[in-house]
């Protein structure tokens, strides 16, 4: 049985393309599985599995306390195992077929107001090629909506500054060109001419002179190397910390700050959808409820007779 998960875990990075993260899920939520066909099933080879053994497994990881949201991802990634197993004969029957995921309300995610998004977009003073990075991202990630895994992937090349847009890959390296409005272009600009060139020439000064420095990734760290996601993360909560923001931020506060405040003003829903890069739009329509959970509480707090 882990032979045939390793040829699925191959058929995912090679074909489907998945993000490394998604691969790293569906291999976790299948062992767990297999582990509990073997040990507590005693099943020896996947053509015994039965559409009783998935529901009994399904009840076991309830038992444990895991949530329906939890139990919804392990259904899909039992699902794409052995539809795989099928298409590949490795099994002669798919007894996930007829199993339906546990129904999760999908939790409103935590957004900043204006105002948060304004203190937080001034505080980095533009002073310095710290403050010129920090600048530069915050108003990239609010201007676009883009993930900060995506924010970290992008290189110099990706971003066109005349024409005002940058290109970032998405889930599954789905690429997406997505405008980019003038503060943040202005700001970026500021970086690349005056702060990246000090974080490449005086921390790698022996690759800067031979144009081969570190590669060609837009944000670099103190050490000259791209930032990753960590840094971003200690970067964004010393800003948010100074700013006085005491919303509970994640890294993709901005990004869900960018899709409300857009829908908000009026944007049209499926354009929000394309600059996010949701494949369904269900996806996108999580932020209308943010909107009018905060309308309600508009109308609370200023009406009258509320």
């Amino acid at each position: 049985m882990d032979d045939h998960l390793k040829n699925f875990m191959q058929f995912l990075l090679v074909e489907k393309r998945m993000a490394k993260n998604t691969l790293l899920s569906y291999e976790r939520d299948l062992k767990t599985y297999l582990r509990y066909l073997k040990n507590v099933e005693a099943i020896e080879t996947l053509n015994q599995v039965q559409r009783v053994h998935v529901v009994q497994f399904l009840s076991f990881l309830k038992e444990q306390g895991k949530s329906a949201k939890t139990l919804a991802r392990h259904v899909a990634s039992i699902r794409a195992f052995h539809q795989f197993l099928l298409r590949d004969q490795a099994s002669n029957q798919d007894p996930s077929v007829l199993i339906e995921p546990p129904k999760s309300e999908r939790s409103i995610p935590k957004v900043l107001s204006l105002e948060e998004v304004e203190k937080l977009l001034d505080l980095p003073n533009g002073q310095g090629h710290f403050g010129l990075r920090d600048k530069a991202m915050l108003e990239l990630l609010y201007a676009t909506g883009i993930r900060v895994s995506e924010l970290i992937q992008i290189d110099v090349e990706h971003v066109n500054l005349t024409m005002g847009f940058v290109n970032v890959s998405g889930n599954s390296n789905k690429e997406r060109i997505i405008p980019i409005g003038t503060t943040a272009i202005e700001a970026l600009k500021h970086y690349i001419e005056k702060g990246r060139i000090i974080f490449v020439s005086k921390n790698n000064p022996v690759n800067f002179l031979q144009k081969n420095h570190s590669d060609n990734a837009l944000f670099l760290n103190h050490q000259g190397k791209r930032l990753t996601r960590q840094g971003f993360w200690k970067i964004l909560k010393k800003l948010a910390t100074e700013a006085g923001i005491d919303n509970e931020l994640t890294p993709n506060t901005l990004r869900h700050s960018f899709a409300t405040h857009l829908l908000e003003n009026g944007a049209d829903l499926k354009a929000v959808q394309e600059m996010l890069g949701h494949a369904d739009i269900s996806t996108t329509q999580i932020y209308t409820q943010v909107t009018k959970t905060r309308l309600k509480d508009v109308y609370s707090k200023f009406h009258p007779r509320a």
